[in-house]
């Protein structure tokens, strides 16, 4: 009995050394470790402070690792220098010459290029208690950090994000492409134009996070906006866009009361009406005589009754009253339908936004962000659409906080993982051309001669048009609850047909801003550059094909008490 207890108590010991050697080596881990983030690398040379760009050294957040790598490989600094992250800290400390940054190892940029792409815009990196001052390469003045925790922003002109390469010089130049006055950068990542600065300035080192494209540059802060003027565009950049000519329309009875902002000048021009009208951020300007009005679309003038523009040629003691005027597009958008934001409280009915790639989901997105004011998700990651304002593109897709989701799926368990959908369907032999531009150029570009000669067309065709037909055949047979859109008849009759999605959306929305949304209809999804050559990429055996399948998904859609598909899908 006395041999097994002692065997016992010998075994207790051991372990009780081993607990004992385990947890000091623990805590002598965690202290290297600890004693490792709490080093502090810097830059191999300061420049000397200016009054707005001097770059303070407390512009170094622990555990952030916001590294220059144009410093990583100069054979020219001296060895790695570490100092004190109080001294670091100080306001007061400077660096001598000579110091560089030390070298990372591959897996650690492997994990920063990985953070870049999935880290929340919401709270990118800091740059410490002190903010740097604006960008050396800026064309514009530093006009301040300012709050935009209003229910409504005052920037909110021009909207886009770049999770990566976002510079105040990029942002200012995009303003300036628009002609607004103001560019504000937010987050990080977002930029936003306006001709209005916002009300509430708040202090300097609210802004304290780094423009994605730009080291030590700040881009204000979560809900905080480093605010530049805009000046001169730099070389390479897109030209400002000019007023664009809508037509001739009757002039409403009470002009007073429809149009709220008005100029009279002799020798009145267009040039000068849209530019009076952009800085009131107005975006259409009206000219009727040496009179210039700035407007919005409204129900009293949709712009929906054009006449011919002989009438707007005459005089207007000749025309009578009320008279016809001249209507242009100003660069400025409508900014009565821009403001987005995710859902207060999560969806209790899981929308999708169901369609074959190529048939204008993003530009259905648009509208609908647009038109509810609320973001939509997707079922994929795409950070270009995710740049161009598509804020829930990075949210997870089962998040409920988006309106709905984009998928392309067509399988029975990714389908009935939907509470409902708006199956959007496009004339296949339009979405395969946008699909095949896509998958060649881009979303804004075209396919090059060469892709459409290979082999690769045919058989992207042979492929992809029994998925045109699959893809809709499965989600009128495992839909639980279905609303089906027809791109074309959206393109025809926008309002009615959004006001339709929207209402299945369970949203209610005013007149005005589906005529906002109508005023904005384009987004920024036109393809850029010429159409190919050759309009009619499409064999006889290839139309063989297709057609067979726009019959067979006609006949589907009556079966399931739907209308057919358009007259224009076939024949070709």
């Amino acid at each position: 009995m006395a041999k097994p207890f002692f065997r016992l108590q010998k075994f207790l010991r051991r372990t009780q050394f081993l607990l004992l050697f385990l947890t000091a080596a623990y805590l002598m881990t965690g202290s290297l470790l600890l004693l490792q983030r709490a080093r502090v690398a810097l830059p191999q040379a300061l420049r000397p402070p200016s009054s707005l760009q001097a770059l303070p050294v407390a512009t170094v957040a622990l555990g952030v690792g916001l590294l220059d790598g144009r410093s990583l490989h100069d054979p020219h600094s001296s060895p790695d220098l570490i100092l004190d992250v109080d001294t670091l800290r100080s306001p007061l400390a400077r660096l001598p010459p000579g110091i560089r940054w030390p070298r990372r190892n591959r897996s650690s940029l492997r994990r920063r290029w990985l953070h870049h792409l999935t880290s929340d815009p919401q709270a990118p990196p800091t740059l410490g208690p002190e903010a740097p001052g604006p960008a050396s390469r800026s064309q514009g003045t530093y006009l301040g950090c300012f709050s935009e925790e209003g229910q409504e922003r005052t920037l909110k002109g021009a909207v886009f994000y770049d999770l990566r390469k976002m510079t105040v010089s990029h942002c200012q130049d995009a303003c300036a492409e628009r002609s607004y006055v103001y560019a504000g950068l937010e987050a990080g990542a977002e930029c936003y134009c306006g001709n209005r600065l916002p009300a509430t300035r708040v202090s300097l080192k609210e802004c304290n996070q780094e423009c994605k494209g730009e080291k030590g540059t700040v881009c204000g802060a979560v809900r905080r906006l480093s605010v530049y003027s805009v000046g001169p565009q730099q070389p390479g950049s897109r030209k400002r866009r000019t007023a664009t000519f809508r037509g001739c329309f009757p002039l409403p009875e009470n002009v007073t009361h429809t149009f709220s902002s008005s100029l009279t000048q002799a020798n009145m021009t267009v040039e000068t009406c849209s530019e009076f009208c952009s800085q009131k951020e107005f975006p259409l300007a009206i000219l009727r005589g040496w009179d210039c009005y700035c407007a919005y679309p409204t129900p009293e003038f949709s712009l929906r009754d054009a006449v011919d523009g002989a009438l707007c040629t005459q005089a207007p003691e000749a025309q009578g009253l009320p008279g016809y005027c001249e209507v242009y597009q100003t660069p400025v958008q409508d900014t009565r339908c821009t403001d987005r934001r995710f859902l207060p409280n999560k969806s209790k009915v899981f929308v999708a936004l169901s369609s074959f790639p190529g048939a204008g989901n993003t530009w259905a997105r648009h509208l609908i962000e647009h038109a509810t004011g609320f973001y939509t998700g997707s079922y994929y990651f795409d950070g270009t659409l995710y740049n161009k304002g598509f804020k829930g593109e990075k949210d997870h897709w089962r998040s409920r906080r988006t309106i709905c989701v984009k998928t392309h799926e067509s399988g029975q368990r990714e389908i009935e993982m939907f509470d409902s959908a708006i199956l959007l369907i496009r004339n296949p032999y339009r979405s395969l051309v946008a699909e095949f531009n896509r998958k060649c150029a881009g979303h804004l570009g075209y396919a090059p001669d060469r892709n459409w000669k290979s082999k690769e067309w045919p058989e992207f065709v042979n492929s992809y048009a029994s998925w045109w037909s699959s893809h809709v055949l499965d989600w009128l047979k495992y839909g639980k609850r279905l609303l089906v859109v027809h791109y074309e008849e959206l393109r025809r009759s926008l309002v009615p047909t959004l006001r339709e999605m929207v209402a299945f959306l369970n949203v209610s929305v005013s007149e005005e801003r589906l005529l906002c949304v109508e005023n904005n209809k384009e987004g920024s999804f036109r393809r850029r550059g010429r159409r190919p050559h050759d309009p009619e990429p499409f064999t006889p055996e290839m139309k063989d094909l297709i057609n067979g399948y726009i019959r067979t998904v006609d006949q589907a859609l009556r079966d399931h008490n739907w209308a057919g598909l358009p007259r224009e899908y076939v024949p070709r």
